[in-house]
């Protein structure tokens, strides 16, 4: 029996398995059994921003391991302290709670507002959005296919037409609680908050004083060439939420406050048992002080614009497959003018990895480490691809 037959009979059907038997990674490649290796532009969902087994991770996470894995938080540790004063620098927000996962730091974000708000005002997002799969992140998740067999939802939580100025002025106002945004929206399809869209918000926020949650945890630590995609717009948020990259490949979320918020929980009222985990925070000062410190959120800026421009030059060759490429550093869409899964299948048998999501987008999360040669060796199989067809 092979590992995909194991898998069935151990595993609930959840999950449509890449056929690849991974041995282990390497840089921004994985390495199959049969010694293929594969580049990865896939990076576990834009967790790997480090890529595999980068050296300063394994000798922090072996260090901290050899101390202790595990303490629960009724203890503070130095490497907590540590990871989460990068982490509020680079953000600029005040105060931090640290989760397992972006799902849970968008539950602990909902129960924040709902306390200092009151169950009746109305929290939103936009449509197409994605924030989770537990029950409050599943309700701000405005996609039917994930919600209609877990119905009722949590009460109050309704939905605002992406980047549509109208709407959004249409159904903000004083019963307003909140609004959860992806500035650049990962599953949905690599879409981008407008300009007009943010200025209509903020003036808005401005007037009725709800709480801006960016939702930054595949668009957030440097993926876009900036610390956050919200950065992009003259827009502070009143919480930000964290998560996938900033635990170097282990669970780690969180979600951060402004001074506002700082004192509504009280203790008791929220906790989690390895939310914060040693060894996780460990390997996130190292992802921070790389990104942030050492140059690669720059280079990444540089590299994705570079990466874009060729790909708007394929556009301008294949105008009758390509019909718009979008994205910010190395979160880069490009929609398909058909549904894009045979070219998920084309790539992989080409040794690259890549995923397809809303049907018709290729979705490119290179991890942060990947240089020009890694960039070119996409664009020369992509090209091949299309030429071919």
């Amino acid at each position: 029996m092979n590992l995909f037959e194991k898998e069935k009979q151990l595993f609930l059907p959840t999950y449509s398995r890449v056929p690849l038997d991974i041995d282990h990674g390497d840089g921004v490649h994985l390495i199959d059994k049969d010694g293929n290796r594969y580049l990865d532009f896939f990076s576990g969902l834009a967790v790997n921003a480090l890529g595999y087994a980068h050296p300063a991770i394994v000798n922090a996470v072996t260090k901290q391991v050899s101390k202790f894995a595990h303490l629960s938080n009724n203890f503070v540790t130095d490497i907590q302290i540590e990871f989460t004063e990068l982490l509020l620098k680079y953000s600029g927000m005040s105060k931090a709670f640290l989760t397992n996962s972006g799902t849970e730091a968008i539950e602990g974000a909902i129960k924040l507002i709902r306390k200092k708000y009151g169950p009746d005002k109305i929290i939103y997002s936009l449509t197409n959005s994605f924030h989770g799969r537990t029950y409050g992140a599943v309700t701000l998740t405005c996609k039917e296919k994930y919600q209609h067999d877990f119905k009722p939802l949590l009460p109050n939580i309704s939905y605002i037409k992406f980047n549509d100025v109208t709407d959004l002025k249409n159904k903000i106002n004083e019963n307003t609680a909140a609004i959860f945004v992806e500035f650049i929206q990962g599953e949905g399809g690599i879409n981008i908050v407008s300009m007009e869209f943010a200025a209509q918000l903020k003036r808005l926020k401005e007037q009725f004083d709800f709480a801006l949650v960016a939702d930054a945890i595949q668009c957030g630590i440097g993926r876009t060439g900036k610390p956050f995609s919200f950065n992009y717009y003259d827009i502070v948020p009143d919480i930000v939420v964290a998560a996938k990259a900033i635990g170097g490949g282990l669970p780690l979320g969180a979600f951060l406050t402004s001074k506002p918020f700082d004192d509504i929980f009280t203790p008791g009222i929220h906790g989690t048992t390895f939310g914060g985990n040693p060894v996780s925070c460990a390997a996130g000062v190292v992802v921070l002080k790389e990104i942030f410190e050492n140059g690669l959120m720059e280079k990444t800026a540089e590299l994705g614009s570079y990466f874009i421009d060729q790909l708007n030059e394929l556009k301008k060759m294949f105008p009758e497959d390509i019909n718009e490429v979008r994205g910010k550093g190395f979160m880069i869409g490009i929609e398909m003018k058909y549904e894009c899964a045979n070219f998920v299948e084309k790539l992989r048998n080409r040794k690259v990895l890549v995923n397809c999501t809303n049907q018709n987008v290729l979705r490119l999360l290179p991890p942060l480490i990947s240089e020009k040669e890694d960039i070119d060796f996409f664009l020369y199989n992509f090209n091949e691809i299309l030429k071919s067809k």
